[in-house]
């Protein structure tokens, strides 16, 4: 060792001392007071669009729970922080990307991906592991099938979203006189599991009350044409059109409906306000209902956000936009876990797994209490419908700000 670096180390450790060991507790407190958690999301690739609704969703929480103090665990109190990895928007890579947030960077809990395809390939390698995650955008009832015991979902699962659609356009049927087994209905959903799915809760509702599918299309991941179907929907004349293609097949069905000037009382779709079909295509999305997990004039509120409407005045502040429900979901799930870590008292990950399935709360999103499979029993999906370009809640009754316009005025009367 040289003379001068010795003299060097001699007065790094001098200042060090005189400042309270400040260079060294200040990276111990670091590591020490912060919690870790890691999430992989799609930044790229198909669910991009949504994969940033997620991330910010999980930030904003983030922000907040840090800026209120940290999470109190025990007698002390921590931060929290997340690390990314962009999972492509494929499967194989988010269960890759998995195994490395745990094993590598020695992650203990995961917030979940966008979609149900990739929770389905990344819940394997959390349950292996026994790595607890809560999610908010994998909402397909098969995960909740396999007896994982550290998936946790805040989300209403898929048989509900469009349940009410069905629901409407039975009760529309009964208001006009009409049987509502006389009632034609077309489908088209993307073959990926969140779609199909939501199709398969579609179809049991749709037979409950009789009604005659007469279009039933498997739309593929890499959905850029919808032609073909609407073709048979111009032909068959539906009373009801349900489309089911995340945030690309949203926009896709209002343009090409629009374009090809199909005509249907009813048409419902997933996906509009992460798709943004109003900003997108302004009258063209009118009448349009469309399944939400949240609004933001809901009445639910929490003592971090305070109401929905709060939750949404800070979203558009720090990002510019409107929040659509994949970031309240996501947000949601930060503070499930903030709330887990408290009530465990330590941050062993078997006693925040048990924390987890206990949990009774109110959150800005809506009330979360999961049943033994991991799946939140106390939220239902609600209902939209574009008028006057804003989106207006119509079901379930309970929420609704407005009555539905039905049947859709015809493309030649608007």
């Amino acid at each position: 060792m040289s003379s001068q670096f010795k003299v060097f180390l001699t007065a790094l450790v001098a200042i060090a001392v005189a400042a309270g060991g400040y260079f060294y507790l200040q990276g111990a407190k670091k590591d020490t007071d912060t919690i870790v958690l890691g999430a992989a999301i799609s930044l790229t690739g198909k669910y991009s669009t949504n994969g940033s609704h997620t991330k910010n969703g999980y930030d904003l929480a983030v922000l907040k729970i840090n800026a209120n103090g940290g999470v109190k665990v025990g007698d002390r109190s921590y931060k929290i922080k997340i690390i990314y990895y962009d999972d492509e928007s494929t499967p194989a890579r988010g269960a890759q990307l998995a195994e490395r947030l745990i094993k590598q960077d020695g992650v203990k809990y995961m917030l979940g991906p966008y979609s149900s395809g990739l929770t389905k390939a990344i819940a394997p390698v959390t349950e292996k592991y026994k790595v607890p995650m809560v999610e908010g955008n994998g909402a397909s009832l098969s995960l909740f099938k396999k007896g994982y015991k550290h998936l946790f979902a805040v989300l209403s699962t898929t048989q509900f979203y469009l349940k009410e659609a069905v629901n409407l356009a039975a009760t529309q049927a009964k208001l006009a006189g009409i049987d509502p087994k006389t009632l034609k209905v077309a489908l088209a959903f993307e073959n990926d599991p969140f779609s199909q799915d939501v199709r398969a809760g579609v179809v049991e509702d749709a037979k409950r009350y009789g009604m005659q599918i007469v279009v039933d299309d498997k739309l593929p991941p890499d959905l850029n044409d919808m032609s073909v179907t609407l073709t048979k929907v111009k032909a068959l004349k539906p009373d009801v059109l349900i489309v089911s293609g995340h945030a690309k097949g949203a926009a896709l069905a209002v343009r090409q409906i629009a374009d090809m000037k199909v005509n249907v009382p009813m048409l419902a779709l997933t996906h509009c306000d992460s798709a943004k079909v109003i900003k997108k295509f302004k009258a063209k999305s009118e009448y349009t209902l469309c399944a939400s997990q949240w609004d933001r004039g809901l009445s639910y509120k929490d003592s971090l956000f305070g109401s929905a409407e709060d939750f949404a005045l800070l979203y558009e502040k720090t990002y510019k936009y409107s929040p659509p429900y994949q970031s309240a979901e996501s947000a949601a799930s930060v503070q499930v876990f903030a709330d887990a870590f408290q009530r465990a008292g330590t941050l062993d990950p078997a006693k925040v797994r048990d924390a987890l399935t206990t949990t009774k709360m109110q959150t800005f999103y809506g009330n979360i209490k999961f049943d033994a499979s991991g799946k939140n029993i106390a939220k239902p999906m609600v209902l939209y419908q574009i008028q006057g370009g804003k989106y207006k809640v119509v079901a379930p009754l309970k929420w609704a700000g407005a009555k539905i316009v039905h049947p859709t005025p015809s493309w030649d009367k608007r």
